[in-house]
Formats: structure tokens, C-alpha cells, sequence
């Protein structure tokens, strides 16, 4: 799939518990606006170029229909389509998401020109207004957020260098020291259920 390099610590402690609540209190969600995911990212120690280089990640996978869907046929509850949603774009992914609830999790490409490659055309689709998230399309509505985008868009080697620091910055947010956590001996479980 391609994409950047970075240096990842070794022999980091995980945690034993897990918190679904405040996942998603502190976690950016896709109908977030921006000046709350730029407050959540502020909150653990970053900034606005590392949640602009960090939405990157979005050059691959995939979202459920919910997560978009209200952008294809009730925006804001105006009964029509996002006005700042490219309209062909739009047409294909009524398509894939019609207007019923049993389309709600069909699942579509966040990067619809690329799905599989790490690359920057997630940027080149947000300058061409076809974001598929509401939250990523949101970066363009602010000029220095908006700016680094367009920059990403025309520089890869620019987001690449960027995605490479924001993610180990990322990597160093609420490190487990001491006696906390544990070195797991299997990745996927907590020592005491291996």
C-alpha cells in the first residue's frame, strides 16, 4: 500500500483495562466539527498540522453508510444533499448508500480514487470537495487548515514527512511507566487470560 516510515519505541507497557466511553468522549468522531477534533487533539499535546497530517490515515479504508449518509439526503436537515459535496460524488454514492436504514452499514472507500494505496489523493479529494467524512470535507473551511491541505495535496513527500511525525508523536500520548500495565507475551491478550 505504500506510504511513510517511522520509528515506533519497543518494549512499551500495555494497559490491562479497556474504556469504550472514554474512547469515544476523547476519540475525534465523524460528525465532529472541527474546532471540537482540533480540542480533542489539543487535549493529549497536538496541533492543528497533526490533525490535518493524522485525517491522512483516511487514504485508506473504509466507512459505514451511517457516518455519511445525512450528507446525500437530509443535510442539516434540509432534506437535501451536502451543497459543498461534489454532486458526482454524491450521485455515485447514493448509489452504494441509498436512503433506507438496512443501507447504514454498506461500507465505501474513504479514498474512492486510490482505496488501497497510501497516497496523498485524500487531500486532492478534499480540494475537489469530495471528502467522503463530514469531519474531513471540514478541513477546508478553515484557511490554515485548508492551506495545509492544499500542500499536502501537491507535495506526497510533504504529508509523508508529516504523517511520519504526527504518528510518533501520537505514539508517545499516555505512556505506561512503572509498575502500571504490562509487557504482554501475546499481543492480542493480557497475560493472565494466555
Amino acid at each position: 500500500s505504500g506510504g511513510p516510515n517511522w520509528g515506533v519505541a519497543l518494549g512499551r507497557r500495555d494497559g490491562v483495562t479497556a474504556n469504550l466511553k472514554a474512547a469515544n468522549t476523547n476519540l475525534p468522531s465523524p460528525f465532529d466539527p472541527l474546532k471540537t477534533i482540533v480540542d480533542k487533539f489539543s487535549a493529549v499535546g497536538l496541533d492543528l498540522r497533526d490533525v490535518v497530517a493524522l485525517s491522512g490515515a483516511h487514504t485508506i479504508g473504509l466507512a459505514q453508510c451511517f457516518t455519511f449518509k445525512h450528507r446525500l439526503f437530509n443535510y442539516k436537515g434540509t432534506g437535501q444533499p451536502d451543497p459543498n459535496l461534489d454532486s458526482s460524488l454524491a450521485s455515485s454514492l447514493k448509489t452504494a448508500c441509498p436512503n433506507v436504514d438496512k443501507s447504514n452499514t454498506n461500507l465505501n472507500s474513504l479514498d474512492m480514487v486510490s482505496t488501497y494505496m497510501f497516497d496523498n489523493a485524500y487531500y486532492k479529494n478534499l480540494v475537489n470537495n469530495a471528502g467522503l467524512l463530514e469531519s474531513d470535507q471540514a478541513l477546508m473551511s478553515d484557511p490554515q487548515a485548508a492551506s495545509i491541505v492544499k500542500d499536502y495535496s501537491m507535495y506526497p513527500y510533504l504529508f509523508f514527512n508529516d504523517f511520519a511525525t504526527s504518528m510518533a508523536k501520537l505514539g508517545n500520548i499516555g505512556v505506561i511507566t512503572g509498575i502500571n500495565g504490562e509487557v504482554r507475551m501475546k499481543c492480542g491478550k493480557i497475560n493472565s487470560l494466555s
